[in-house]
C-alpha cells in the first residue's frame, strides 16, 4: 500500500499538491454555498473536451500520415532535424504541446535511425530537446495550445484575434530561434539519407472515424472562440465519443481538471483571507511577466498560471509570463516530463546527457524571450 502511495505521489505530484492546499484552505475558509462559484466549469468542460477529441484523432494515425508525408522528401539530417522540430511547434497550436511531444518524440527515435548510428547517436538529445521546446513555445500562440492558456483566454474575456495577437509576436521570435538552433544543431551531421518507411499509414481506413473527431475538433474551436455554448459541446462530445469509441474516455487525464479543481479552490478561499490577498496582489501586481515566469520554475506553468491569476488584473502579461516561463527548469512545464520520459526509456544511459543539455538550451531560450519581452513591453 505505502509503495502504490509513493508511486501515485510521484507520477501525480502536481495533483496531490492542488489537493493539499484545497484541503488545508478549508480549514481556514468552511465550505459554504460560495465554493461552487470557484469553479471555472467552462474552462473544465472545454479542457475535457479537447483531450477526449485529441485522443481519438491520435488514434487515427492522422499525425503520423502527415509526418510520413513530409519526412518522405527529405534528403539531408539537417531538413530531417527541422522538419521533426517544426511539426511539435506548429501541431502544439492545434493539438497541445502534450499530444505534439507523445506523438513526435518517438517518431523522432525511428527516422533518426535512417540517419546511421552516429549521426543518430549524436542528433537525437538535441532534437528531442528541440522538439520539447518547438513544443512548449509553438502552443502559446492559441487558447487551445495548452491548459494555462485555455483558462487565462476564458477568464480574461478576451476575443480570439486578441489572444493570438498578444502572443504571435513571441511565437515569431521562438520560431526565428528554433530554426536558426536546429540549424546549428544539425549542420556537423548534415549528411545526405534517404527516408523510405516500410509501411505506410493509411487514413482511408479509418475515414469516418476521422471525419467524426475531426468534426468535434472544430465544434472545440468554435467553442474556445465562443460561438457556441459550452454546455452543448460537452454534450455532443459526450455522445459522439461513446458512439465513435467509448475506451477514448480512459485516455482522458481527469488528474489534470482534478488539479484545477483544486487549485480552484485553494485561490477561492485565499481570495476570501484579506491578509493573505492584500500580501500576494502587492507580490504579483505590476510584475505580472516576471512572477509567471519564476513561479513556473518550481511549480510549472499551468499551477503558476491558476495561482496567480486570483490576485491580478493584468492577465495579459501573467499569459505572457506562464507561456516564457514554460522553459527553464525540467518541470516548468509539464510536458517537458513526457519527453524526458520517452529519453529514459529509449536512451536509458543518456539521461544525464539529456538533462544537462536540456537544461543549457532552455536556459538559453528562456533569457533572449525574457529579454525580448522587456524590450517588447509585455
Amino acid at each position: 500500500m505505502k509503495e502504490k502511495f509513493i508511486r501515485f505521489f510521484k507520477g501525480e505530484t502536481v495533483l496531490c499538491a492542488a489537493l493539499a492546499l484545497a484541503v488545508c484552505s478549508m480549514f481556514l475558509v468552511r465550505p459554504d454555498a460560495e465554493y461552487i462559484s470557484y469553479i471555472d466549469f467552462r474552462t473544465l468542460a472545454i479542457l475535457f473536451c479537447l483531450m477526449g477529441t485529441m485522443a481519438g484523432l491520435r488514434e487515427t494515425s492522422l499525425f503520423q500520415w502527415v509526418a510520413q508525408a513530409l519526412l518522405g522528401r527529405v534528403r539531408k539530417t539537417g531538413q530531417l532535424v527541422l522538419i521533426l522540430t517544426l511539426l511539435c511547434f506548429f501541431s502544439s497550436m492545434a493539438v497541445t504541446n502534450d499530444v505534439a511531444l507523445i506523438t513526435f518524440v518517438p517518431f523522432a527515435f525511428t527516422v533518426l535511425s535512417l540517419a546511421g548510428g552516429e549521426a543518430r547517436e549524436r542528433l537525437i538529445i538535441p532534437t528531442v530537446v528541440l522538439q520539447t521546446v518547438a513544443a512548449n513555445l509553438g502552443s502559446m500562440l492559441t487558447p487551445v495550445g495548452n491548459p494555462q492558456n485555455l483558462y487565462l483566454y476564458g477568464r480574461a474575456g478576451m476575443s480570439l484575434g486578441a489572444f493570438v495577437r498578444l502572443m504571435l509576436p513571441y511565437t515569431c521570435v521562438s520560431l526565428l530561434l528554433v530554426v536558426v538552433w536546429s540549424a546549428v544543431q544539425s549542420r556537423a551531421y548534415n549528411v545526405p539519407i534517404v527516408v523510405s518507411f516500410g509501411e505506410k499509414v493509411r487514413l482511408s481506413e479509418k475515414a469516418v472515424r476521422l471525419a467524426a473527431y475531426l468534426a468535434l475538433f472544430v465544434l472545440d474551436l468554435l467553442t474556445v472562440a465562443r460561438a457556441v455554448p459550452c454546455g452543448r459541446t460537452l454534450i455532443i462530445t459526450v455522445i459522439g465519443l461513446a458512439l465513435i469509441d467509448r475506451s477514448i474516455f480512459a485516455r482522458v487525464d481527469y488528474s489534470l481538471l482534478l488539479t484545477f479543481v483544486g487549485f480552484f479552490v485553494f485561490i477561492g478561499n485565499m481570495g476570501r483571507l484579506p491578509v493573505f490577498y492584500d500580501l500576494l496582489q502587492q507580490m504579483v501586481s505590476g510584475n505580472e511577466l516576471l512572477a509567471g515566469a519564476s513561479a513556473s520554475q518550481v511549480i510549472s506553468n499551468v499551477p503558476a498560471a491558476l495561482l496567480l491569476s486570483g490576485f491580478t488584473e493584468n492577465l495579459a502579461s501573467l499569459a505572457v509570463g506562464v507561456n516564457i516561463g514554460g522553459l527553464g527548469t525540467l518541470i516548468a512545464s509539464m510536458a517537458s516530463l513526457i519527453s524526458y520520459k520517452l529519453v529514459a526509456r529509449e536512451e536509458g544511459g543518456a539521461k544525464g546527457a539529456y538533462f544537462r543539455y536540456f537544461t543549457f538550451t532552455n536556459v538559453c531560450f528562456l533569457a533572449v524571450l525574457l529579454l525580448f519581452a522587456f524590450v517588447w513591453g509585455a
